[in-house]
């Protein structure tokens, strides 16, 4: 499987996404989900023309950004620990899954700067995903405000893996409705412009209704995605 081929082939499919529902391709931000590949593979994305990469796995950044350090800008999509936000805090530049004030408190305590975060939002309810749910995120944004390095640039979330188009479009247009909700409310460290939403098999379908970041493993670099 090569990264060049299946990079030229999802471009094509953002700018036919992106043609459906009036939008242009360059607001879209593509992330190759890197989880489960060598460094090597990554590194061969990064070649293909990839800038931003995403690791799910404490361990997994760790590895791969020792190697390959600014060659691309690091999202960490996974479930994180408060205890290990040290161990990431200085290396990455985007953090999909703040989902609790306990990670909040600690990604402001070890952070030198503000950090980009994404609130992440169980939008279908099931309980074998991370994330708050739909009704707490006005008041847990608000409770974000105590946090002055955090700095929510939007929400994530991730649907169910099924194959009913019409069940994906009501929770990817559920968490637009949430994101609007917010950033009509200009708040300083919430301006809350960008949707964290779409994977390898619902990507398009998540692009039509508002995605500006995808996160895709499977479908361009292989391995396991989040």
């Amino acid at each position: 499987m090569d990264v060049t081929e299946n990079l030229n082939n999802i471009q094509q499919e953002i700018r036919q996404a992106c043609e459906n529902s009036n939008r242009l391709s360059e607001e879209i931000t593509l992330i190759a989900v890197t989880k489960y590949v060598t460094i090597e593979r990554t590194e061969e994305a990064i070649q293909a023309g990839i800038s931003n990469l995403g690791e799910n796995r404490l361990e997994g950044f760790i590895e791969k950004y020792s190697h390959l350090k600014n060659k691309a800008k690091w999202h960490f999509i996974g479930t994180l620990q408060s205890r290990k936000v040290k161990d990431i805090i200085t290396q990455v530049d985007m953090i999909h899954s703040l989902d609790r004030l306990s990670l909040a408190k600690e990604i402001n305590k070890r952070a030198l700067n503000k950090v980009d975060c994404f609130v992440q939002v169980n939008v279908s309810g099931e309980e074998s995903k991370h994330g708050i749910m739909p009704g707490e995120v006005h008041s847990f944004i608000n409770e974000l405000s105590k946090y002055p390095n955090v700095h929510v640039v939007g929400l994530m979330t991730m649907a169910p893996h099924i194959e009913n188009e019409q069940e994906l479009r009501k929770v990817f247009r559920k968490l637009a409705s949430l994101r609007d909700e917010i950033s009509t409310k200009q708040y300083s460290h919430a301006p809350c412009n960008y949707l964290s939403m779409g994977m390898s098999n619902d990507f398009q379908i998540a692009i039509e209704e508002g995605a500006t970041h995808i996160r895709i493993g499977t479908k361009l670099v292989g391995g396991v995605e989040k």
